[in-house]
């Protein structure tokens, strides 16, 4: 078989190959990359979730931390799980007051705004209503 007809047969095989270990590495579609979060409308019981300051809970694609005692707007924050970066899950961590990215060390203060990089977008914050003992998420 000649090197041109050879090298043909492969091109196929070998491009498709190629094509999904790009989408493979691409930056997840469903909430990061860039992505501004997704919409939330969900409830709380304030009697048993987020009794502690410094305590989280992620639903709907938001992560809902406590960050002061008593049950005021002021006392939680709300921002997209899904880092701006890549896509990953963040944390909080409640010493520092701060959320971080697990993947690559992107943080971000308690309104979502990016205090370092790599991530260059600001996460989506949610607004919080709370009624007596029941927090609402949305946005």
């Amino acid at each position: 078989m000649e090197r041109r007809a050879f090298l043909g047969t492969l091109s196929t095989p070998v491009l498709a190959a190629c094509a999904v270990c790009m989408g493979a590495c691409s930056k997840n579609s469903s909430g990061g990359g860039g992505s501004a979060g997704g919409s939330a409308n969900f409830t709380i019981d304030l009697t048993s979730s987020l009794l502690t300051v410094g305590s989280s809970l992620v639903q709907s694609g938001v992560i809902v931390v406590r960050i002061a005692a008593g049950n005021v707007v002021s006392s939680f924050t709300a921002v997209q799980v899904n880092c701006t970066h890549e896509g990953t899950s963040i944390n909080y961590n409640a010493s520092q007051g701060i959320f971080i990215c697990p993947n690559h060390g992107s943080t971000f203060t308690t309104t979502g705004a990016v205090t370092l990089g790599p991530a260059t977008t600001n996460l989506k914050k949610y607004d919080i209503n709370i009624n007596g003992t029941v927090m609402t998420v949305v946005g």
